[in-house]
C-alpha cells in the first residue's frame, strides 16, 4: 500500500549516506537465500505489521502545531530560581509604574489588567498603535524626553490590553511593534514628527488625556480619545503673537537688571530683544531654517548695545547685550537633550545636542559680526565690567521672577502654572546668588545646586499634578542661563582674544550642562525617595544597564 504523498511530498531525498549499510550497491543484485541468512536492520518493521498512520501531516518545523491554543497555552519556562518579584502600586505615579514595566525585560513583566473594556473581543490592534503614535508625537514635538514619551506609549497600549508591545523614540522617529503571542507575526507601525512646536498648554492636555486612558475611575473609548486628541490638536495657544514679542522684551530687560542695569538699560534691552523677534517671525514666515531665524535675532541686542557704547549714554552696553541672549539660549532643547543622555537614548540625546550646538553658533555669529563692527567703529565694550558681579536683592529676586514668568509665556505655559514657576525661579536665583555672590563659590556649582531644586520642586509639583514637569522646571531655571559667558566669549573674539574667547565660551557650556545635570537629578531624586503609599518594594525593576 502506497503511503499517502501529501505530507511527503516536499521532503529533501535521501543522500547515499543515509542508506541503510546492509543495502547492497547499485548494480549488485539482492543475495538469495533463506531469509535468515538476510541481514536486515533492527530497526526494520516485521512482516505482517503495518505502520502506524501519522496523526498529522509532517510539515515544517516553525508551524504552529494543530493542538496549540492561544488561550490554552502552556505555561513559560521558569528558572529554578525563580523571577524577582515586582511589586507595581496602583497608588503610584503611572509614569513610574510604566518606566518600570520598559526598564524589565519582556518575559518578566506583570500580565496587565485591561483598564478600558469596551467589548469581549477588544480594540482593533491598528487603531490602537495609530492612537499611541499620534500621542507619542505631540510629546515628542513639545520637548518631552524619549523615555517619557515611551512611558506613555507603552501606557496607552497597555489600558487597552495590548501588553506585548515594543515602542521605540529617536530624534523625529517613532515606532511601535505589538506581537500578539510567541508565534503570531508582530504588528510594527511608526511616525515621523517633521514639526516642532513649544505649547505646555498642549503638552499638559495630552498628559491629562494620557492620564484618564490609563486610570480605572475613567472609561475612555477610542473614539472618545482620537475625539479629545482632536481637539487639543485645534486649540489655539494661550497668548498670540504680539503677548510673545512684548513677553520676550520683559525677558531681556528682566535679564539686564539681574546684571546690574537700571530701567533705562531695561527699556533699551527689551527694544532690541522685541526687535530681533519680529525679525525671527519675519524669517520663519518666509520658511528660513532656524539657524538663520537664531542668527537674525541676535542681531538687534547686540546693534543696541554697540550703539549705547558709542553714544556714551552712561548705561552698561554689556548688561543690554547680555540681557538679549538671555532670551535666545536654547535651555529647554538643552535640558531635554543631557536627559535623553543621562536616561540612556544616546541616539536622540546626540541629535538633541547637535541641535543646540547649531544654535549656539547662529547665537553666536550674529552676536559677533555686530560686535566686531561695533570694535572697528570704536565702540568702548569693556570684558572687565561683566565680571563685576552686583549685589542688589530685592531688585534682582523681582528681576528673577519676572524672568521667569516671561519665559513661561514664551513657552505657553498655563496661566494657573504661571505663579509656581514664578516662585521657583525666585528659589533658584536665591540659592545661585547666595553660593556664587554672597559666598564667592564656584559658579558652576551654584549653578547645579539651583538647578537641582528647581528639578526637584518641578517633579515633586507634576507628580501631585500627574503632569510633565517641563513647564515647572524649563522657564525657572531661566535667571540661571549662562547669558554673561556667552556674552564675553564672543565679546573676546571680536577683540581677537581667541583663547579667552573659547575659554569663555567653553564656560559657557559648562554651566549649561550644569543646569541640565541639576534639573534631572532632581527629578530622580524626587522619584528615588518618595514613594507612593503601598509601594514596599524598591527599584530593582527600573535599574538601567551600567554598560556591562
Amino acid at each position: 500500500m502506497a503511503p499517502e504523498t501529501g505530507g511527503f511530498e516536499d521532503r529533501k531525498p535521501q543522500s547515499d549516506e543515509a542508506h541503510s549499510a546492509f543495502t547492497p550497491p547499485p548494480g549488485v543484485e539482492q543475495p538469495s537465500g533463506p531469509e535468515e541468512d538476510q541481514p536486515t536492520s533492527e530497526f526494520a518493521l516485521p512482516r505482517g505489521l503495518a505502520p502506524e498512520t501519522p496523526v498529522e501531516p509532517e510539515g515544517s518545523a516553525f508551524a504552529t502545531p494543530s493542538t496549540y491554543s492561544t488561550k490554552e497555552s502552556p505555561p513559560a519556562f521558569t528558572p529554578a530560581q525563580g523571577f524577582p518579584a515586582v511589586s507595581l502600586a496602583k497608588d503610584a505615579p503611572w509614569q513610574d509604574r510604566m518606566r518600570t514595566m520598559l526598564r524589565m525585560p519582556v518575559s518578566e513583566r506583570p500580565v496587565p489588567e485591561r483598564v478600558q473594556r469596551q467589548d469581549d473581543s477588544g480594540p482593533a490592534v491598528p487603531r490602537v498603535l495609530d492612537l499611541t503614535l499620534r500621542i507619542g508625537e505631540l510629546l515628542l514635538a513639545g520637548g518631552e524626553g524619549a523615555e517619557d514619551v515611551e512611558a506613555a506609549m507603552f501606557a496607552i497600549c497597555r489600558s487597552y490590553g495590548l501588553d506585548r508591545c515594543e515602542p521605540t523614540v529617536t530624534f523625529t522617529l517613532l515606532s511601535i511593534t505589538y506581537q500578539p503571542s510567541l508565534v503570531d507575526d508582530p504588528v510594527t507601525a511608526n511616525r515621523t514628527v517633521r514639526r516642532r512646536g513649544t505649547d505646555y498648554t498642549r503638552l499638559a492636555a495630552v498628559y491629562t488625556l494620557v492620564a484618564d486612558i490609563n486610570s480605572e475611575d475613567y472609561e475612555v473609548s477610542l473614539e472618545e480619545a482620537y475625539r479629545r486628541l482632536a481637539e487639543i490638536r485645534r486649540n489655539r495657544h494661550p497668548y498670540p503673537g504680539w503677548v510673545l514679542t512684548v513677553a520676550a522684551g520683559g525677558l531681556a530687560g528682566a535679564a539686564s537688571m539681574l546684571l546690574g542695569g537700571d530701567m533705562a538699560v531695561f527699556l533699551v534691552a527689551a527694544a532690541g530683544a522685541m526687535l530681533g523677534d519680529r525679525l525671527a517671525w519675519f524669517c520663519a514666515g518666509r520658511g528660513l531654517p532656524e539657524f538663520y531665524q537664531f542668527a537674525v535675532a541676535a542681531v538687534p541686542p547686540a546693534a543696541m548695545g554697540v550703539a549705547v557704547s558709542l553714544l556714551h549714554a552712561g548705561l552698561r552696553p554689556s548688561a543690554v547685550i547680555t540681557g538679549g541672549l538671555f532670551a535666545l539660549i536654547p535651555g529647554r532643547a538643552l535640558v531635554a537633550a543631557v536627559q535623553d543622555g543621562l536616561t540612556g537614548f544616546y541616539i536622540t540625546a546626540s541629535a538633541r545636542l547637535l541641535e543646540v550646538g547649531y544654535f549656539f553658533v547662529a547665537i553666536v555669529v550674529g552676536v559677533l559680526s555686530v560686535l566686531y563692527g561695533g570694535v572697528q567703529l570704536g565702540a568702548k565694550l569693556n570684558p572687565e565690567g561683566v565680571l563685576n558681579a552686583v549685589e542688589r536683592p530685592v531688585i534682582q529676586i523681582l528681576a528673577a521672577v519676572l524672568l521667569s514668568v516671561t519665559f513661561a509665556i514664551l513657552l505657553q505655559t498655563e496661566r494657573s502654572t504661571v505663579l509656581f514657576v514664578a516662585l521657583n525661579g525666585a528659589v533658584a536665583w536665591v540659592i545661585y546668588a547666595s553660593i556664587a555672590v554672597t559666598a564667592g563659590g564656584s559658579t558652576v556649582m551654584a549653578t547645579a545646586v539651583a538647578a537641582g531644586v528647581v528639578g526637584l520642586f518641578g517633579q515633586l509639583r507634576a507628580r501631585y499634578e500627574h503632569t510633565s514637569s517641563l513647564p515647572y522646571v524649563t522657564a525657572a531655571i531661566g535667571p540661571l542661563l549662562p547669558g554673561s559667558a556667552t556674552y564675553l566669549g564672543v565679546l573676546n573674539i571680536a577683540q581677537n582674544n581667541m583663547d579667552a574667547g573659547f575659554t569663555s565660551l567653553a564656560r559657557a557650556a559648562a554651566l549649561a550642562l550644569a543646569i541640565a545635570i541639576g534639573v534631572n537629578l532632581g527629578g530622580e531624586m524626587a522619584r528615588l525617595f518618595i514613594r507612593a503609599p503601598g509601594s514596599a518594594a524598591g527599584r530593582r525593576a527600573a535599574k538601567r544597564t551600567r554598560g556591562f
